[in-house]
């Protein structure tokens, strides 16, 4: 940032007085309390984008739509959401980072307090709209404000703590959604983030607003702010609806696709080459460790969120689990991430980051190896096996590649990286449900149609297993119902295996991008200050 635009004047409380000298670090209660409140709110956001999925249908159903219909309730939140992440640096240097993030927080308390009390589908949409946009600067910011306001000696378990929260707010989301919704209203999915929000946005003010970050006036620019709205929203928009219409053998989600890649590829020309302040710094990208640590990440997360997603949509369609015994099949996954965190976090200035990075995704690409060698008679505990494991690669690779990533960052431009690797995160993220989804269904129809031709009446052995049916007392009609339910679950166990294996590959082929990072020797001391 240039010192012409620097401004004398600071957000928050103090309005037109000077900056205050530097404090030192929090410590004691203080500390405590800082990384407690910025984990919860970081937690309640990323909670939000998956508590509601599993819930639709009781939602849509209380309000008297479809459940078709009640998916804009996650498309609207998803699609606000990424369009706002991005301007996190630009909004941060403009208002101040913690009077920014308080507020985010605080509206979207406000936001999930409404939404509660929505009285048909069009009022809920606009709330989660709302609430997705004011939710964006809020985890990029939490990650900030730990690292600015922690002592160097201290950052790596704030960070762990931080890093727990970001992997398992995504499991617990669809656990205690559906825990919500079979038990209680479906308004407490929102309601429960309102003492939550309250106590993050107060506490962080009243702890920080003294130590507020520098404040510039910096120019809106418009231009890049409607590239990028209209490039991220139809973007999003696509990923979150194109399985709904069959992609692009819509018309509709073609001329999304087109306007996200246009919209996109001005915006990039743009913020490239336009002298005033862009509203996204994608000159971090200069910076090696920020680029390959981004690739990283986002591939790591759409690759994770693809078996994710999969992993339960078999459990139920395909093995006959119901929501809750897939959740607790899914859950172990969480053991040794809550173990292995704070333990990596605490002695991250002392370990080998690529060896460790290395490390998880070699984990994680022989797991999704050993899920290759599911079956339709596979026990719980076959199930839950690799689940655990797969904790330990998840573990080791989010805070090694998020400190990779940040190593070269200055405290000035921390606001604006974090913001900007959240959203390709994200992006990822929601490109790995999208594209696992599909391409599971895909493959399942392509072993359907294989499996099929063996199927028939000059068939030996199929005339032999329909003749054992019918000699069981069932009819030539409920025989062939049979087989075509075995041929189904067979279809989608084979394209289930077939999925994990082209993880195992995408794992495996980002070890090879771990090691073109030049890790600092102190990475964590180089994050901010």
């Amino acid at each position: 940032m240039s010192a012409q635009t620097t401004s004398t004047s600071r957000s928050g409380p103090t309005g037109g007085m000077p900056a205050p000298p530097a404090l030192p670090p929090l410590t004691g209660p203080a500390l405590a309390l800082l990384t407690i409140a910025a984990a919860l709110s970081t937690f309640m956001e990323i909670l939000d984008i998956t508590i509601a999925n599993v819930s639709i249908p009781t939602i849509a159903g209380a309000l008297g739509v479809s459940p078709s219909q009640g998916t804009w309730i996650i498309s609207a939140y998803s699609v606000a959401a990424a369009i706002a992440v991005p301007l996190t640096g630009w909004l941060a240097k403009r208002v101040g980072e913690v009077k920014l993030f308080s507020i985010s927080v605080l509206a979207f308390t406000l936001m999930s307090g409404l939404a509660a009390f929505s009285v048909n589908l069009e009022m809920l949409v606009v709330l989660r709209l709302l609430q997705g946009l004011v939710s964006g600067p809020m985890v990029p910011l939490s990650q900030t404000l730990l690292v600015r306001n922690f002592p160097p000696e201290k950052r790596g378990a704030a960070m762990g703590l931080w890093a727990m929260t970001v992997i398992l707010a995504p499991i617990a989301g669809p656990l205690l959604g559906g825990y919500i919704s079979d038990n209680f209203h479906w308004s407490w999915i929102f309601l429960i983030n309102i003492p939550i929000g309250l106590f993050g946005g107060i506490t962080i003010w009243t702890l920080m607003h003294k130590r507020e970050s520098p404040t510039f006036k910096l120019p809106l620019d418009v231009v890049g702010l409607v590239l990028l709205v209209v490039g991220v929203g139809s973007l999003q928009l696509m990923l979150e609806i194109g399985k709904d219409y069959d992609w692009f053998a819509s018309p509709f989600i073609t001329a999304l696709g087109i306007t996200a890649v246009v919209a996109l590829t001005f915006f990039i020309a743009w913020v490239l080459t336009s002298p005033d302040h862009p509203i996204v710094e994608l000159q971090l990208f200069a910076d090696k460790n920020f680029c390959y640590g981004v690739i990283l990440l986002a591939v790591g997360f759409m690759t994770y969120f693809g078996t994710v997603v999969i992993f339960p949509l078999w459990l139920q369609m395909v093995m006959g689990y119901t929501s809750a015994q897939a959740g607790l099949a899914m859950s172990p996954i969480g053991i040794f991430m809550l173990v292995l965190s704070p333990i990596i976090a605490r002695n991250i200035m002392r370990l080998n980051l690529r060896a460790l990075a290395t490390f998880a995704f070699t984990v994680m690409g022989a797991v999704s190896l050993w899920n290759t060698q599911m079956s339709l008679d596979v026990g719980f505990w076959d199930i839950v096996n690799p689940r655990l494991v797969q904790g330990i690669g998840m573990a080791c690779f989010f805070l090694p590649v998020q400190t990779l990533m940040l190593s070269n960052i200055t405290p000035d431009h921390m606001a604006g990286a974090t913001g900007l690797s959240n959203f390709l995160r994200t992006l990822g993220a929601a490109m790995g449900t999208a594209i696992s989804v599909t391409a599971w269904e895909h493959l399942a129809s392509d072993h359907h149609s294989r499996l099929v031709e063996n199927v028939s009446r000059y068939s030996p052995a199929s005339n032999e297993y329909l003749g054992t049916l019918q000699a069981g007392g069932l009819s030539p009609q409920q025989g062939y119902a049979v087989v075509e339910r075995m041929i189904n679950a067979q279809s989608y166990m084979l394209a289930t295996n077939e999925f994990f294996l082209y993880c195992a590959v995408a794992f495996f082929a980002l070890i090879g991008m771990v090691w073109l990072t030049r890790p600092k020797k102190n990475p964590v001391v180089t994050m901010g200050h």
